[in-house]
């Protein structure tokens, strides 16, 4: 009996120092994994992060983040995608076709959130927005009349525009061009479609526009034009330089000195990616995450440039801007 006795009370203490072990380990520190397509100190990225406390995440504390940065060389995001993959982070976080498809060709089973990224469906890397079906979900800008939009905008603030030289990466902005193909003829207004894929095309952009002799100047998504102040501050002093109306579609291109921008809030992107990252954190899988498409839109005019390329903005547009850079 006493055997029996000392027999229960030695498995109890076996138990219990076991219990007292296992809740001693150490909780797992989650990895997120970050590539840029340019540069991981940009707003976008700060606002990422930014959520990402705002559910509980602390660099450092308790969540690891591991950055890579192409640099603006398209040829590298293969490589840092694999790295990313081979470090086994828990999630990747990425923006921009390039990027995503890099990411995507990298790994079927590490979970990938699209920050931005412009038509998922064409690009092949979602089934449906409602049923993504596979390892990525996220936010998309896909939105076809933004281009429409813009034109529209353009030809209010300067009616007697008629040539407007459209830059874009036909890799990323098929849908979009089409819609503004459509709205040109109900505007009479000639598009100049000029294939610009990153800073290496800009000259010879810049040739045709002068010699087609343009009115008006649309820029469509780009990370490599975007993210990066030379290539924006050279589109920028362009437009200035030959007087030519402008129309961006991120408010850092009004900052820089570009009449006007309107697009999609890409810091309301990012920031709304981490309650992705989160929910994928704590196990929902991207199969099961619709594809949300942005609900929130900046209509910025620089009206010092206005002033310099001697254009008045009508009022009834003026009232309309979110912000007035004066």
């Amino acid at each position: 009996m006493k055997k029996n006795i000392f027999r229960a009370a030695l498995v109890t203490a076996l138990f219990s120092l076991s219990a007292g072990a296992s809740a001693q380990q150490p909780k797992k520190i989650p990895r997120i994994g970050f590539l840029c397509v340019a540069d991981c100190a940009r707003p976008t990225w700060t606002a990422l992060r930014q959520g990402l406390r705002e559910h509980g995440y602390v660099e450092g504390q308790n969540v690891v983040i591991e950055y890579r940065s192409a640099e603006g060389k398209l040829e590298r995001l293969s490589e840092l995608a694999v790295e990313l993959v081979r470090l086994k982070v828990d999630v990747i976080v990425t923006q921009s076709t390039p990027a995503i498809r890099a990411v995507q060709r990298a790994t079927n089973m590490i979970p990938i959130v699209m920050a931005n990224v412009g038509d998922p469906i064409t690009q092949g890397f979602v089934a449906t927005l409602a049923h993504p079906g596979g390892n990525i979900s996220g936010f998309t800008n896909l939105s076809p009349d933004l281009g429409t939009k813009r034109l529209e905008i353009l030809k209010e603030v300067s009616p007697k525009i008629f040539r407007v030289a459209v830059f874009q990466n036909a890799l990323q902005h098929g849908p979009a061009t089409k819609e503004m193909e459509i709205a040109a003829k109900s505007l009479r207004v000639q598009l100049q479609i000029l294939e610009v894929r990153g800073p290496n095309d800009l000259e010879r952009a810049f040739e045709a526009v002068t010699l087609d002799r343009a009115d008006a100047f649309i820029t469509l998504p780009n990370p490599l034009l975007r993210e990066d102040k030379i290539p924006r501050k050279r589109i920028v002093d362009f437009t200035l330089n030959h007087r030519i109306p402008s129309m961006h579609e991120g408010s850092e291109y009004a900052e820089a000195g570009g009449l006007m921008s309107y697009g999609p809030d890409d810091n309301d992107n990012f920031r709304q990616a981490a309650t992705y990252v989160d929910k994928i954190l704590r196990g929902a899988k991207p199969a099961d995450l619709p594809v949300e498409q942005a609900t929130k839109f900046e209509f910025v005019i620089n009206l010092k440039t206005a002033k310099q390329i001697g254009l008045t903005i009508p009022p009834n547009v003026l009232a309309r801007a979110d912000r007035v850079i004066r």
